[in-house]
Formats: structure tokens, sequence, C-alpha cells
């Protein structure tokens, strides 16, 4: 008879008394901390050679404060979450997104009548196509937090192509996290820590280049044959009971027929969104997209309003249902120039989803009443999420009030004394690795770590940029199992797949993953590479 797998609040609480454990076990210690400019921004970063131990500071009754702390902590993540699932539900309730999945799947029928589509399989280019454009997102400017908000959208999409919910949310929360974890591009990994190695900025771009493709190849490959295998025999995937919840929801709305039109109100939105967005284009008639060293200006707001004007209106003459779509659309690409050229982050992308849902709710024809109360139900949906992410927030605030994770750093940080170059960097990969089960935030473990690793790179005779490379594997791979991260739990939630059931089927995927890291740094050490 098989165990019954422990609840994943119960997995979280059992971690929380493991780390208050460790702050009576370990002896408590600390780094010196300086504050200095890297790539024109202020962090705090460790001073090297300046661990010493401190008083102890065990933790008891304050493992009851954890939920709270992590609410406080997390509190960014948790609100975008009530937003995303507010804005959505109201999306959900015009069935505007079934609309789209109809017309979707629609379209791909219909090039499955040509033989040489057939042959390839249209799904397998969708999914191909979708995870390649989230890599790229989490490669270039670093998505994780944003990958929440199309969780909503994918996992009802793989379910209505036959597949299961893992497959939704591999195409999308997986995909960019082996794009951020093969980061080219990323100013909130690579850039923090090349500035903090005193390397050029983005240097050793082709070799990452490389290491990108080969990582995203291989993980769409993974999801290629699971997909497969998953659409042939439904009962294989893990998740086949719990997606009955997805099933049922794709069912009730097939089974509806969708009744198009176009409200006045939805002319009034368009309107209104349309002159918004020409006072943008007056104000901030042109964005600067900085990629390392290189700066490119482009007219971007003013073509996006003008072709806005276009399928806004083409898409209102049709439906309100696809002139939703078409917000959700230009949504996106307002939330990659944001990012990309303005330096958006939680509260401005909070914004703008919670604008597109609003509006959304308006363009369907809803009373103000009525959107409140839509709103209301898809926050309450995600409570549950938020619950988990602040959790996983109490567990660092746990390890940090302990005074435990300084001294676990100096203890790693020993280890590499008298090796050689490639068990040096190997133990460097294995160090930020396991630090990113218990600091999963890119940046913050760049200013703990690479200040320490850089100059003893220097002694032990490896480039910094290894070093950097080390960081970076380290730093992505365990992203997506290790329950600390708040952008780990939130997903799961989203898509409603319990933390135990994913870590089972995903372990042996990151084992692979992490063996490939390992082999990607020994050219690193051993060849002369562009950059290094």
């Amino acid at each position: 008879m098989l165990k019954k797998i422990p609840h994943t609040y119960t997995i979280i609480a059992v971690i929380i008394l493991i780390c208050a454990g460790l702050s009576w076990i370990i002896p408590a210690g600390e780094f010196e901390r300086q504050t200095m400019l890297v790539n024109g921004t202020e962090r705090t970063v460790i001073v090297p050679d300046s661990f010493h131990r401190v008083e102890q500071s065990p933790i008891s009754w304050q493992v009851f404060s954890s939920l709270y702390d992590g609410f406080e902590r997390q509190a960014g993540i948790i609100v975008f979450l009530l937003i995303i699932g507010g804005a959505f539900q109201l999306m959900n309730s015009s069935r505007s997104i079934d609309a789209g999945i109809f017309s979707f799947l629609s379209f791909t029928r219909r090039l499955e009548r040509h033989r040489f589509m057939r042959r390839i399989g249209v799904n397998n280019i969708v999914i191909t196509m979708i995870m390649l454009l989230f890599s790229l997102f989490g490669a270039v400017f670093g998505m994780s937090e944003e990958t929440l908000a199309f969780v909503v959208i994918i996992v009802p999409l793989a379910i209505s192509m036959g597949y299961d919910s893992i497959t939704g949310l591999c195409m999308v929360y997986v995909a960019a996290h082996v794009g951020f974890s093969g980061a080219v591009l990323n100013p909130f990994t690579i850039g923090i820590a090349q500035g903090l190695s005193d390397l050029p900025l983005f240097s050793g771009f082709e070799y990452r280049l490389f290491c990108w493709l080969l990582l995203t190849t291989l993980i769409i490959a993974i999801v290629l044959v699971y997909a497969s295998r998953i659409r042939k025999r439904p009962q294989l995937s893990p998740m086949y009971a719990a997606d009955a919840y997805w099933r049922e929801k794709s069912e009730v709305t097939e089974g509806e027929r969708i009744v198009y039109s176009t409200p006045r109100s939805c002319w009034v939105v368009y309107g209104l969104v349309l002159v918004a967005l020409i006072l943008f284009s007056v104000y901030y008639p042109s964005a600067t997209f900085a990629i390392g060293e290189t700066a490119v200006t482009l007219y971007v707001l003013p073509v996006l309003t003008v072709l806005f004007a276009i399928f806004g209106w083409f898409g209102a003459r049709k439906s309100f249902h696809f002139f939703v779509l078409t917000l959700l659309a230009f949504t996106v690409f307002f939330l990659v120039v944001g990012v990309m050229a303005y330096g958006w982050y939680l509260p401005e992308i909070s914004a703008i989803f919670l604008a597109m849902g609003i509006l959304s709710g308006f363009a369907a024809g809803y009373s103000a009443d009525n959107v409140i109360k839509q709103f209301l139900t898809g926050a309450k949906d995600l409570l549950s999420a938020a619950l988990i992410v602040a959790l996983a927030g109490g567990i660092i605030q746990i390890l940090q009030d302990g005074k435990v994770i300084d001294p676990i750093l100096h203890a790693l940080a020993s280890l590499m004394d008298n090796t050689g170059r490639l068990l040096s960097v190997g133990a460097m990969y294995i160090i930020q690795t396991l630090i990113n089960l218990i600091i999963p935030s890119g940046s913050a473990k760049a200013a703990l770590t690479m200040p320490i690793m850089a100059p003893f790179s220097d002694v032990i005779g490896i480039s910094r940029q290894a070093t950097v490379m080390a960081y970076q594997f380290g730093d992505g791979f365990t992203n997506m199992i290790t329950p600390v991260s708040p952008i780990l739990m939130g997903a799961l939630g989203i898509a409603r797949i319990p933390y135990e059931v994913w870590v089972k089927w995903f372990f042996k995927i990151l084992l692979v993953f992490v063996v490939l890291g390992f082999v990607l740094l020994i050219p690193t050490v051993f060849m002369d590479l562009s950059g290094f």
C-alpha cells in the first residue's frame, strides 16, 4: 500500500521547523557588509575574509510568526498573484480566453489537414515555439515573476490540447527558468555577477549563447516526449486525477455556446485606451533598449499605438471577446517594452495587468459592481497560492533571524581550499547550487557569493568568467525545485500542482541539468573561449 504524500503546507511547515532547529545547532556568525555601485545600482555585498562569530540567536516561538514575516517579505509577489487572479477572472468570466483557445484549436486542426504539418505535428510546433519564446525571455531580461501571469493562460490551453497541467507549466515556467539558467544577457544575474567580478558587462556572450541553445533544446525535447506520451495515454500523468478540475472546466465551456456581440461599452473602452496610448506616444515617443554596452532607440509606443488602433478596431467589430484578447496581446507587448526599456518590476507589471482586467470587464459590458465581484472571485481562487508563497518566504526569514545563512556560506567556501582547478570550479558550482536552495534570489546570491568567489578564482588560476558561469548554473537549475522560491510555489499554486507531485516528477530532469551544467563548465577551465 502506497504511503500518502504529505500536503504542500505540511512539507513547508516541516522545513520551517528544521531551519529553526539549525539555529540551535549551527554556531551563529556573520559577514560584514558594504554598499557599492554595480552597473549604476547600489548593491549590498559582503566583505571578503570578514566572517566572525556572533551571539547565538536560536529560533523558538518565532516559527509562529514566520507566516506573517513571509507575507511581509514576499508582499510584492503575493499582491501580484492576487491581482493576476482577479484580472484573469474578469477575462475568463467573459469567456474571452475560451474564445481565444477555441479559435486557436480550430486553426491548428485546419493546419493538420496538410500532410507535412500532420507528419511534424502541429501541437509539437506550438509547444516548441511557446517554450522557445519564454526561454528567450528568461535568457535576455530574466523573466521570472512575469511567468505567473502566463501560467493562467497556458495551463488551460495545454489541457484543451490533450495534455496535462505539468506540460502547461513546463511550456511557460520551466522554459523561462531554463532560459534564466543559461542566461545570455540577464541583467539580474549575469549583469550583477560580472559587475561584482570586475568583468566587462555581458562579456563571454558567444559561449553563453551556445549553452542557452543546448539547454533550451534539451528541455523542449524532454517536454515533447512527455507530452506525446500523455496525449496517447492521459492516465500516465501523475496529475490525471487532479487535472479533472481543468478538464471539467474545459468541457463546460466547450458545451456552452459563446454568444458573440459587441456592446457599446466595448467601443468606449477602445476609444479611451486609444486616446491614452496617443498621449503616451506624444510624451514618450521613443524607448531606449540597452543590451550590454549597446543601446538602441526605437519609436516603439507610436508603432504599438497604430497597431492597437488597427487590431483593436477589427477585434471589436468581430466581438468584444476578440477585443479583450487584443488587450491581452498588447498588455504582453507593453510588458516586454516596459521591462527592457524602462526597468519595470512588480509594481508596474501589476498595474498594467490590473488595468487590463478592469478594462476587459467593462468591455464585456459588466457593471462596476460586477467587475469588483469577479475580481474578488479571482483573487480568492489564488489565496491558497499566496499562502504558500508567504510560507516559503518565512523559511528564508527564519534562516536569517537565526543567523544560519552566513555560517553555512563560510563553511562551504572553506571546502574549496587546496583543490585543483576543475575541482574548484566544480565546488563553486555545488556551493552555488546548495545555497540556491535557501536563497533563490539571483541578485541577492550574487551580492553574497561573488565577492568571495571572484578573488578566489584568481588564486587557483581559473577565469572569473568561469566563476560567474558556476554561479549562473548554480543559481538557475534548483530554482525549479526549491520550496523557498516564491515564484515556483506561486506557479504550482496557479496550476494546482501539489509541490510533492512536482518534485517527484521533475527531480530526475533536474539531475540531468545539474550534471550537464558541470559538463558545460569544463571547457571554461581547459579551453580558450571568447571572453574567458
